[in-house]
C-alpha cells in the first residue's frame, strides 16, 4: 500500500503522533520508526492463535496458525508512539504487513492503559469472526499439530509461538492458553499431521 494514499485522519486517528497497540510478532519486530515504547493493557479484547496463515507462518500448501486479537477479557502487550510525519509511512507499512495476507484483520482504534497509568487511544488489528481465515474454535491439540508443521516466509511457526510466550513472559506475564500450545508441541504424536490435516483441509 503507497503510504501516500494513507492519511492520519483514516479511521478517526486524527492528526499528530499515533499509538500502535502491538500484541504478536509487533512485540520483538515493529519494524516501524518510533520514539517511545511501553507495556500496555487492551480491555476486552484477548490474544489468541486463531489465524490461518499462508504466508508469514505457513502456506497455501502448508498453513499456519498467527495471534488475533478476539473479543473477550484482556491483552497486555507493547504500545509504540509514532511521531506525526512517519504516520502515514507506517500505517501503510501494518496494512501491508497485516492486512494484505490476512483479510480476517480489521485496522481499529481502540483504548490501551500504559504502564505509568496514562490512558491512550491507539492503533491496532483486530479479528473478524465472519472470515474464513478465523480460526477461533481450535482445541489446544489441533493448535499444536497445525503449528508444529508450518513454515513461513518469517520462518517456523513453532519459533514465532515460541517468541511470543517469550516475549510475554519477560513482561512478567503468563498467557496459559499459548503455553498449553506450547507445552503440547513439545510431545508430538505421529497423528500431528494428520490431525492438522483433518482440521484446515489441506
Amino acid at each position: 500500500m503507497d503510504a501516500r494514499n494513507v492519511t492520519a485522519t483514516d479511521d478517526g486517528i486524527g492528526a499528530g503522533d499515533i499509538w500502535v497497540f502491538g500484541y504478536g510478532s509487533l512485540m520483538w519486530r515493529p519494524g516501524f520508526e518510533h520514539v517511545a515504547r511501553a507495556d500496555a493493557l487492551l480491555r476486552g479484547y484477548r490474544r489468541r492463535l486463531c489465524v490461518v496463515s499462508r504466508h508469514h507462518r505457513g502456506t497455501a500448501a502448508r498453513p499456519g496458525l498467527v495471534m488475533g486479537l478476539d473479543r473477550g477479557g484482556a491483552c497486555r502487550g507493547v504500545a509504540y508512539r509514532v511521531p506525526e510525519a512517519a504516520v502515514p509511512e507506517t500505517l501503510a507499512y501494518l496494512d501491508e504487513r497485516e492486512i494484505a495476507h490476512y483479510p480476517v484483520y480489521r485496522r481499529s482504534m481502540v483504548t490501551v492503559d500504559l504502564g505509568d497509568g496514562r490512558r491512550q487511544r491507539a492503533v491496532t488489528y483486530t479479528v473478524d469472526r465472519r472470515e474464513a481465515d478465523y480460526a477461533g474454535a481450535l482445541s489446544v491439540d489441533q493448535q499444536a499439530a497445525i503449528v508444529a508443521g508450518a513454515h513461513g516466509l518469517s520462518g517456523p511457526n513453532a519459533e514465532y509461538l515460541r517468541q511470543t510466550v517469550a516475549h510475554v513472559h519477560a513482561m512478567g506475564l503468563r498467557d496459559r492458553a499459548l503455553e498449553a500450545v506450547l507445552a503440547a508441541l513439545a510431545e508430538p504424536s505421529p497423528a500431528t499431521e494428520e490431525i492438522a490435516r483433518r482440521t484446515l483441509g489441506f
